[in-house]
Order: structure tokens, then C-alpha cells, then sequence
């Protein structure tokens, strides 16, 4: 495997599977992150050194949130730093099933970066709010702890959900079936859901309104879609339990 294009070509048969990936993860970000973990194993990378690629891409744009002034330069370079760490993130993984230099330590160091990524983008724009917005009322000042909480809640359910269902899959042996269909409605329908698109609203920073405006409209979907996430993953879990 010793070109790009070889690499390229082993990335693909290394996918994870659609089912339950949006639009934008399916044909943008993970596109994206092959061509990165081909250059990663190019470069002699490992998977955890792309996963701190990915944190100071994240990072670095998350603290200029929080420390300068809104703008419209500022809002592309955010959205741009924001967009390239979450293509690293997808890098990581499909680099540690592309050398099968994965393990639990790169799936740790992966998801407590996540973790921080969640609280602190929201915390960068509770003190954006707090330190150059000229908000309506002090009231907007909540939003981002709302936002924050069911980004991390989401986050934490989610992972929780994978973990247990493993669990309760290596107890019981199910029948092995047809891997379920992937829906193209649903991967539109979650769009407004995934991390790829929530970076886009703060290509909006450098009009104030614009930013608040569309950061309320995803706060609210979010938090729908953790309602119904939240039914759905109980659900699934207590139907485990019966089995």
C-alpha cells in the first residue's frame, strides 16, 4: 500500500456503515476525512496523532470564538477550523482501521476530545454573547447553556446507547440478519442534526442577528431531536432486555 491512491482504495472497503448518518456526514465529511487518513498514513501519522490534528484545528477556532471580536473574516476562519477538525476526526478512525493500529486508548482519547469540543464551543459563545454581543436581553445569555446541555446530553446518551447495546449483543446470540437499508429521507431529515451543519451558523458571526437567530433555530431542533433520540435508544435498549 504504497501510493495515495492505494490507500485511497483499502479507505473505502474501510468504511463504517451508513445507517443513521445524515447527508453531510455520509457524502462531505467522510470523503473528506479519507483523503486525510491517506495522507495521515502517508505522512507515518498514527491514529492518535490525527486525533490531536483534529483538537487544535477544533480548538484553536472554538478560542477565537471566545476571544475576538465577531466579523465576518473571523466567521469563515472559525467555520473553516471548525470544518477541518471535524474532517480530522473522521480521519482518525478510518486511519485505525485502514493499519489496524486502533484500541481503546484512541477510542477514549477520541471521545473525550469530542467531549470537550461539545461544552466548549457552547461555553466560546456564551462568552461571545457575554463580551461583544449586543444582545436584546440578558436572556440570550441562556441559550448557549441550553444548547450546551443537549449537545452533551445528546453526546453522552448516544455513547452510552453504543456501549450497553454491545454489551447486552455479546450476552445474547442474536441471529445474524441483512444489514437494514440505508434511508435517504432519513439522512436529510437529520441534517440539521449533525456537527457539520451546526459549524456553518458561525459563518454568519460577522451579522450579530443572523448568528443568534440561526444558533436559536438549531438549539431548538437539537433539543427535538434529543427528545426523540432519547425515546428511541430507550426503547431499543429495554427490547434488548426482553431478549
Amino acid at each position: 500500500m504504497g501510493s495515495t491512491g492505494a490507500a485511497l482504495r483499502a479507505l473505502r472497503g474501510a468504511q463504517k456503515p451508513s445507517k443513521g448518518v445524515s447527508l453531510y456526514s455520509r457524502y462531505v465529511n467522510r470523503p473528506a476525512g479519507r483523503l486525510l487518513a491517506a495522507g495521515a498514513f502517508r505522512a507515518g501519522l498514527t491514529p492518535n496523532q490525527v486525533t490531536a490534528v483534529s483538537a487544535v484545528f477544533t480548538f484553536t477556532a472554538v478560542a477565537a470564538v471566545a476571544l475576538v471580536e465577531p466579523s465576518w473574516w473571523l466567521g469563515w476562519a472559525v467555520y473553516a477550523g471548525l470544518a477541518l477538525g471535524f474532517a480530522f476526526d473522521s480521519a482518525d478512525g478510518q486511519l485505525a482501521r485502514l493499519t489496524g493500529r486502533g484500541g481503546p486508548d484512541g477510542e477514549w482519547l477520541d471521545h473525550v476530545v469530542d467531549c470537550a469540543k461539545m461544552i466548549l464551543v457552547h461555553t466560546a459563545v456564551l462568552l461571545s454573547f457575554y463580551r461583544f454581543g449586543e444582545l436584546p436581553s440578558e436572556a440570550w445569555l441562556l441559550l448557549p447553556l441550553g444548547f450546551g446541555f443537549v449537545a452533551v446530553l445528546t453526546f453522552c446518551a448516544g455513547l452510552l446507547r453504543e456501549q450497553l447495546g454491545k454489551a447486552a449483543a455479546g450476552a445474547v446470540s442474536a441471529p445474524a440478519g441483512a444489514p437494514a437499508p440505508v434511508s435517504r429521507i432519513r439522512a436529510v431529515a437529520l441534517l440539521p442534526a449533525d456537527y457539520g451543519v451546526f459549524c456553518l451558523v458561525f459563518a454568519l458571526l460577522g451579522s450579530p442577528s443572523a448568528f443568534r437567530t440561526g444558533y436559536a433555530v438549531l438549539a431548538a431542533v437539537h433539543a427535538v431531536f434529543l427528545v426523540a433520540f432519547l425515546v428511541k435508544w430507550f426503547r431499543e435498549l429495554k427490547a434488548l432486555r426482553a431478549h
